[in-house]
């Protein structure tokens, strides 16, 4: 059991049957009145953000999140199929699991999937992924008068903002946190 005295950012628990992690927190002691602490909390399953307030005695059980590495095999319709690398079983996942990291997820790329209880419930792409352009604008020769963008489409399907130099067929890094492109890669 956790008490709310004990919260620090990145700890999970439960409360009200949901897994919640703390994203941040402050230990309040006004000059009147007894002390709390102030938190802001992320609901691990589907995102959404609280902020909550705790008297520090409050006691939660301590959800355990599971994070395994497991590799993207194939899609099926709205299921997508995911490779244990040790056992080689395959996991099926709906597309409402999986729907931001596919962004960024070609077949054959590890993942990381987090389990609480034995469930998937998310799946995270690596922070730097490599994809090819398959569709932008073609790029004007000595056009450096200006440092523009333009946009394009990579083989997953995602749309981004790429410096004008970049062309069809070269492939770029992306940074999966923030959907950025990072560099031309040879």
């Amino acid at each position: 059991m956790l008490t709310a005295g004990d919260f620090r950012k990145g700890m999970t628990f439960e409360m009200d049957g949901k897994v919640y992690s703390v994203v941040d927190f402050q230990h309040v002691k006004p000059g009147k009145g007894a002390a709390f602490v102030r938190t802001k909390l992320k609901n691990v399953v589907t995102g959404q953000v609280i902020e909550n307030t705790f008297n520090p005695t409050d006691k939660y059980p301590e959800a355990v999140i599971e994070r395994k590495q497991m590799q993207f095999s194939y899609r099926d319709g709205d299921i997508y199929y995911f490779m244990d690398m040790e056992t080689f079983d395959m996991l099926p996942l709906n597309y409402d699991i999986v729907e931001d990291a596919m962004q960024f997820v070609k077949e054959e790329m590890d993942v990381t999937i987090q389990f609480y209880k034995g469930n998937a419930f998310s799946v995270e792409a690596p922070n730097f992924v490599v994809l090819e352009v398959t569709e932008t604008e073609p790029g004007i020769q000595g056009d450096t008068s200006k440092a523009g963008n333009k946009p394009a489409t990579l083989e997953t399907g995602y749309n981004i903002q790429v410096p004008l130099f970049v062309n069809i067929g070269e492939k770029i890094r992306v940074d999966t946190r923030t959907g950025t492109y990072m560099e031309r890669v040879k």
